[in-house]
């Protein structure tokens, strides 16, 4: 670890006990304050439509071939999963996860064939989100739903280092908004962007805050703002899906490039509180701006380029992106590798064995975007 990187976790352990995310040195409060000031503010407005278009190749087809992937799962009332078709030399099915109701295109080639590929396109329609917290409004929610959304996977246990990590931070808190304001600030401040991490990172919650390494990607740090809440009895979930479009702020890493998206998948995390119902978070793409939408590694959510995104991914967040499922511990059909934390990325079997979905290249698959204007 980095002195740089001492004296940051330290500053922000001493903001923390304060129950707030500040944490800076006299230098990087006089870059901020001579910094413009920049917007980040989705609100709830008209719906956006997308085609998204999935191409898989089998590069080096040998014996059985199958191909798994997500297709938009989600009804909300930020996100309308509309139709998915697809063509394809294999045999090909719509199907589901039996855990979450996970929709995915599964596809299985004989052994024959020798350029195996899939063309899967999904209409979507999205928009912003935006909570007001300071007023409660009725959202009644099944108990059997909700608790449902506090138990522990394989990945976000809840007990042990979870559990007591979770009890740190939202001490004094006595709302629900309070326990998630703490748990969001615990995690903006303690966590931290980690470019090398490969993909989004594997989400292994318990691992990072046993062995203090608490730099990751999406998966890894809206993880653990997800099972952070769970551990202190709030109902929450990651919601795992990919970015189709700039974002209309001017945040290049908060948006992707729809002739390319590959690399674009993003997971976002959702809690529920009493009185508001589910509410959006994204705790992890604070700190992808703050490690890499300028030059320099920002090490303080006052920065002008921080503060707007800091504030507006607590209970919003750009419907320039799709959601693909909120399913953990996925057991794909007629698959024979290990089932799967979660399910945000193609997924292929050649021959028996599982490729890598990090390394897209590997199996040839392209992800394009296409806004369908009014």
């Amino acid at each position: 670890m980095t002195p740089d990187r001492r004296t940051f976790l330290r500053c922000a352990a001493t903001s923390v006990a304060a129950a707030s995310p500040l944490f800076h040195a006299t230098g990087a409060l006089a870059q901020a304050s001579a910094a413009p000031q920049r917007e980040f503010n989705p609100q709830p407005g008209a719906w956006r439509t997308f085609d998204v278009t999935t191409r898989v190749d089998i590069v080096k087809p040998d014996g059985l071939t199958q191909l798994w992937l997500p297709v938009p799962s989600v009804e909300s009332d930020w996100q309308r999963s509309l139709t998915s078709d697809f063509r394809s030399n294999g045999s090909a099915r719509l199907t589901e996860d039996r855990g979450y109701g996970a929709r995915m295109l599964h596809v299985s080639f004989a052994a024959g064939e020798a350029a195996p590929y899939v063309e899967l396109t999904s209409r979507v329609q999205t928009r912003n989100r935006a909570a007001d917290l300071s007023q409660k409004t009725a959202h009644a929610e099944d108990a059997a739903s909700l608790r449902f959304w506090t138990q522990p996977t394989e990945l976000l246990p809840t007990d042990g280092i979870v559990r007591e990590t979770a009890l740190k931070a939202t001490r004094g808190a006595r709302t629900d908004v309070q326990k998630a304001r703490q748990i969001y600030d615990w995690v903006v401040t303690n966590t931290y962007r980690e470019p090398k991490v490969r993909g989004c990172g594997e989400g292994d919650i318990k691992t990072m805050l046993e062995t203090g390494n608490l730099g990751g990607k999406c998966a890894d740090l809206n993880a653990v703002f997800v099972g952070l809440c769970r551990a202190a009895g709030l109902p929450a979930r990651d919601v795992y899906g990919l970015r189709l479009a700039p974002s209309a702020f001017g945040y290049k890493e908060l948006g992707g490039n729809p002739a390319s998206l590959k690399g674009a998948q993003h997971c976002r995390a959702e809690v529920h509180l009493a009185g508001h119902g589910w509410v959006a978070m994204d705790p992890a793409d604070v700190a992808k701006v703050m490690r890499q939408e300028t030059p320099e590694w920002i090490k303080t959510t006052q920065h002008p380029v921080v503060a707007p995104v800091n504030r507006g991914l607590f209970g919003g967040w750009e419907g320039n992106w799709v959601a693909w499922n909120m399913a953990h511990d996925v057991q794909l059909p007629q698959a024979r590798g290990p089932e799967l934390g979660f399910f945000m990325y193609p997924t292929a079997e050649v021959g028996g064995q599982r490729l890598d979905s990090y390394a897209p290249d590997d199996f040839k698959y392209q992800i394009t975007a296409r806004e369908i204007k009014a």
